[in-house]
């Protein structure tokens, strides 16, 4: 059995308390309520999607749209497009909101940053859209081009803050090693990185991490009432599904370690009303797995046999489409103690020794998702797990270091 301790860091910087559901207040609110000088008489662009929604239910755009004080100019749209419904990897096109009329410019097919053309006229650039905590989830990769480009055209830019919905306590997995610089990993943080959208704003521009070193004029707008120690659902705000796979918080618990094996040949659950607790293929005997896995007594999870059938749907063709697969559930059953990372990759090792005859490596994209190869060769080498974390422990105690210095809350 490969050594648990394989490259996987759980920091807990506060202790854990159990809050009661308060009402936080995010920064789209507080632009309105309190620092809507930022925005008057400026023609603006914004970047956001499905999930850029005011406490009223109203989005953020439309609101904007709405007020005579300001001229929304143009839109952007990541990763699944403005309304959230492109899947993942699906080229987003050019076109208009068909709630507003405004241009709407992609950022996730031709390019992934925004040019000058499409910044001309913008006064201001808006970044408002809801974030998972783990660092291969591209808005925050489309946040920093977008950050990037206003900083290199001149243009000040916002970030509205929303909470980090796995709390912003935990830091976990390898540091981005620089030749695996990605779309899935721009900058050299953990795969859990435990701060708000805003938060690693101010720290991807402080560090000197943008293209040539520029600096954007950078302007937080924090939220109200968001304590460090809270789950999303302590926040009192209602949960809107990021992307079409994290439909739930329970999704977004478990996806910064099971996304891991979109970089093998098993099923990580797309096309099942599981994405991300469903792990599995045709040649996987669950119920063997399940048991392996639970011998290992990981905290704060359970495991279960599962038999799946990933269906395909429009725009999406999941792995092992159409046939039955035999897997695990990942069930967490204390979120307090839960460790992803170390989950993801004892289920990487685990499966692998099982189902050596059938497993198999998608090896630029479990490394660049790993951000390491450390991750992918130890598991193929059997090497102690303590000496590959050994070998990363200084690069996380320096993120964390770092880290401090950008803590809004």
């Amino acid at each position: 059995m490969f050594d648990k301790a394989i490259i996987l860091f759980t920091l807990h910087l506060l202790p854990f308390t159990l809050s009661a559901v308060s009402q936080v207040t995010v920064g789209a609110d507080r632009l309105f309520s309190h620092e809507f000088h930022l925005v008057a008489g400026k023609r603006l662009g914004l970047v956001t999607n499905h999930t850029g929604l005011l406490s009223n239910g109203r989005h953020l755009a439309d609101s904007l749209f709405a007020r005579p004080e300001v001229t929304l100019a143009a839109l952007f749209g990541p990763e699944h497009g403005i309304r959230g419904e492109v899947p993942a990897g699906g080229s987003v096109g050019d076109g208009r909101d068909s709630a507003t009329g405004v241009t709407v410019f992609s950022l996730y097919g031709k390019t992934y940053k925004p040019t000058p053309e499409m910044l001309k006229g913008i006064d201001v650039l808006l970044f408002d859209i809801q974030d998972v905590g783990a660092r291969f989830y591209t808005y925050i990769s489309t946040m920093s081009y977008a950050m990037e480009a206003a900083a290199e055209n001149g243009i000040p830019f916002i970030v509205l803050d929303r909470p980090n919905p796995i709390t912003g306590i935990r830091v976990e997995g390898p540091i981005r090693e620089d030749l695996l610089r990605s779309f899935v990993g721009l900058h050299p943080i953990p795969i859990v990185h435990g701060m708000t959208v805003g938060e690693l704003a101010t720290m991807f521009n402080e560090e000197g991490w943008l293209k040539g070193g520029v600096k954007a004029d950078l302007h937080v707008v924090k939220m109200e009432g968001w304590k460090r120690t809270m789950w999303y659902d302590e926040t009192g705000l209602k949960w809107i599904p990021p992307s079409p796979n994290i439909r739930t918080l329970s999704t977004a618990i478990v996806y910064p370690g099971t996304c891991l094996i979109e970089g093998t040949n098993l099923s990580e659950g797309r096309g099942t009303d599981r994405p991300f607790e469903y792990v599995g293929a045709p040649f996987v005997d669950g119920a063997r797995w399940a048991e392996e896995l639970n011998e290992l007594g990981l905290p704060g999870v359970k495991f279960s046999a599962i038999t799946f059938t990933p269906r395909s749907t429009v725009g999406s063709n999941p792995k092992h489409a159409g046939i039955e697969c035999n897997g695990i559930v990942v069930e967490v059953t204390d979120r307090e103690v839960y460790e992803p990372v170390k989950t993801g990759v004892e289920i990487l090792s685990t499966g692998k020794e099982l189902f050596a005859r059938d497993f198999r490596w998608r090896e630029s994209s479990i490394d660049r998702l790993a951000g390491t190869p450390l991750v992918r060769q130890g598991i193929d080498k059997r090497v102690s797990g303590m000496s590959i974390a050994n070998a990363s422990v200084d690069k996380l105690r320096k993120f964390m270091q770092n880290r401090l210095l950008y803590l809004l809350y």
